[in-house]
């Protein structure tokens, strides 16, 4: 069995994702979990750049490594003023996540085994850049003006519900 230096890097690179995954959700400390989210947005990143979805990896560094994690940073900063300690989990709580957590992996699971993989391939490497442009905003089928426009509020209206939690304390 030979394996090649891009599997590898791609066994190399899920393990990461896998560790800090786990590591992100179980720790308890919530300047930490950002920061394992932050290894797993890398890891992503470097998937795409494996698949030669170089513009995919760019848009995962910088809006998502460098935006939405500095965005979380941000938010734990203003709104724990006792540090970067989370709250213990009440039991119900704990027993409900694990449940959500559960259905996910069973969806997941159920998800992975019944898709077909190898029938789709995609020719021809990556998209170019004035299609992936033209997708993004129009307002056609298999357009996304408006899941973007709407991404946008929710994070508008997630800066906003910080700013009026650090400002009741």
């Amino acid at each position: 069995m030979e394996i090649s230096l891009q599997e590898i890097v791609f066994f190399i690179l899920a393990a990461v994702i896998v560790v800090c995954s786990v590591l992100a959700v179980t720790t308890k400390r919530i300047l930490r979990s950002a920061t394992h989210l932050l290894f797993v947005l890398f890891a992503t990143a470097g998937i795409y750049f494996q698949l030669n979805y170089s513009f995919w990896g760019a848009v995962q560094l910088t809006v998502y490594a460098g935006g939405i994690i500095v965005l979380y940073v941000f938010s734990i900063l203003l709104t724990s003023p006792e540090g970067d300690h989370a709250e213990k989990l009440k039991r119900g709580k704990f027993f409900a996540g694990l449940v959500a957590a559960l259905a996910g992996a069973a969806i997941c699971i159920f998800l992975t085994v019944t898709h077909p993989f190898g029938a789709y391939r995609i020719a021809g490497g990556e998209v170019p850049m004035k299609e992936i442009g033209h997708a993004l905003m129009g307002t056609g089928r298999y357009q996304y003006l408006l899941p973007f426009e709407l991404i946008s509020v929710l994070l508008l209206a997630c800066i906003v519900g910080g700013i009026m939690i650090a400002r009741k304390r």
